[in-house]
C-alpha cells in the first residue's frame, strides 16, 4: 500500500520540488498539500502548481484540512509555522519530516517532547551527500585534532532569512562534538575591524547570501603549510526533496522517537 504525503508549502521552491520528487517516487504518494490561509492559490490542484498537470489533489489552507488523509506530513516552512503542523500531527499520530531551520532552544526542546509521542525526522539538510559530509567532518576533526583552525563558509540564495544555515551549524556542531568542545562557546560568527590574533579553539563561520545559489558549504581545517577542504554543492533542490521522501518513507513506520538523517542512512 502505497504509504500517502502531505506537503507543506505546496506553492513554493521547496514545496514544487516535493511534489514533483513525489511524482517519481514508487511506494509514496501526495495526498495533501497546503499553503497559507490567505494564499489565492487555496483550491488550486498541487499537480498543475508543480507543472505535472492534475494530481486531484486541491490545496488547503490549514493543515488540520488534511493531517486525517495522510501518513505523514513533510515540513520545510518556518519555526513558528512547524510548531503549530507539529501540534496537529501529534494530536492525529501522524509522523512528521520536518527540513525547517533556525529554531531557539525552547522550540526544539517543543520538538523534542512532541517526539515522545509521534515519530518525528529532524535534519537540518536531507541531502545524502551532505549527510555523507557530517560522518566526513567528524573522521577529519578526530584526526586532525587541534592542530588546525576550523571555519565554516556556506553560501544560499538572497531569500533565506536565517543565517548562518541549518546545515552550517550542524557542521559545526559535528566538528565541535569530535574534538570535545561546545560550539555555544567557541563559534564566531563573522568578523569585523581589529579582531586580533585567531584562537585556536574557536570555529568560525562565514555566511553569503546571493542571486539564486541553492547551497554551498565548505570546512576548511587548516594547519601549517596545508589544509584540509570537505565542501557539499547543491546544484538542485531534487537532492533536499529526495532525501526527505526517503526520510518520510522510512520514519513512517518508526516508533515515536525523534530521529534525523543519520538514522535514515543508517550512518550512526
Amino acid at each position: 500500500m502505497s504509504i500517502r504525503v502531505g506537503v507543506i508549502g505546496a506553492a513554493g521552491r521547496m514545496g514544487r520540488t516535493l511534489i514533483e520528487a513525489l511524482a517519481q517516487h514508487e511506494g509514496l504518494t501526495l495526498a495533501g498539500a497546503t499553503e497559507r490561509p490567505e494564499s489565492s492559490l487555496i483550491g488550486a490542484d498541487a499537480g498543475e502548481l508543480a507543472g505535472l498537470g492534475k494530481l486531484g489533489v486541491a490545496i488547503a489552507g490549514s493543515v488540520q484540512d488534511i493531517v486525517a488523509d495522510i501518513d505523514v506530513l513533510i515540513d520545510f516552512s518556518s519555526p513558528s509555522a512547524t510548531l503549530d503542523h507539529l501540534k496537529a500531527c501529534k494530536s492525529s499520530g501522524t509522523a512528521i519530516v520536518i527540513g525547517t531551520t533556525g529554531f531557539t532552544v525552547e522550540q526544539e526542546s517543543q520538538i523534542t517532547a512532541a517526539a515522545q509521542h509521534i515519530p518525528v525526522c529532524k535534519a537540518s539538510n536531507f541531502s545524502t551527500g551532505v549527510n555523507l559530509c557530517f560522518k566526513l567532518l567528524d573522521m577529519a576533526a578526530r584526526v586532525l585534532g587541534d592542530d588546525v583552525d576550523i571555519e565554516v563558509i556556506e553560501a544560499h540564495h538572497r531569500h533565506k532569512v536565517d543565517a548562518p544555515s541549518g546545515t552550517a551549524l550542524s557542521m559545526g556542531g559535528v566538528v565541535a562534538n569530535a574534538l570535545g568542545r561546545d560550539l555555544a562557546e567557541v563559534a564566531v560568527y563573522g568578523r569585523e575591524g581589529q579582531t586580533g590574533a585567531r584562537d585556536r579553539d574557536t570555529i568560525g563561520f562565514a555566511t553569503v547570501r546571493a542571486g539564486d545559489i541553492v547551497g554551498d558549504h565548505t570546512v576548511l581545517f587548516a594547519a601549517e603549510g596545508e589544509r584540509v577542504e570537505i565542501t557539499h554543492k547543491a546544484s538542485s533542490r531534487m537532492s533536499f526533496a529526495r532525501g526527505a521522501l526517503r526520510a518520510a518513507q522510512w520514519v513512517v513506520s518508526k516508533p515515536a522517537s525523534l530521529y534525523d538523517m543519520q538514522d535514515v542512512l543508517n550512518l550512526k
